[in-house]
């Protein structure tokens, strides 16, 4: 006989589809400075070259790293991940 099964609650948290992204650097500007922006422009952004990059999942913080260059392609490699309870403050908006 054909037995339906049906996934735990683990296995359908693990198929939750999250937007991760990569912060380099910030910069604030004026509009007319964005304005004047143009191809060949250098955007200079805060952060000083190696430190350490922002992860992101969801926009929340959970993790650092280093970028690395994987053949053609760019690549960060982990290299702190938040702990558990820094991860839920920022999930209830209690990120400092």
């Amino acid at each position: 006989m054909f037995e339906e099964q049906t996934p735990n609650d683990l296995d359908r948290i693990l198929e939750i589809p999250l937007e991760i992204h990569i912060e380099l650097g910030r910069r604030r500007m004026r509009i007319n400075e964005l304005l004047n922006l143009g191809a060949g422009s250098v955007l200079e952004l805060d952060t000083p070259a190696g430190a350490p990059l922002a992860i992101y999942a969801n926009d929340i913080l959970v993790a650092h790293g280093e970028a690395v260059i994987v053949g053609e392609r760019y690549g960060v490699r982990i290299t702190e991940i938040s702990s558990p309870s820094e991860r839920v403050k920022r999930l209830g908006g209690l990120e400092e």
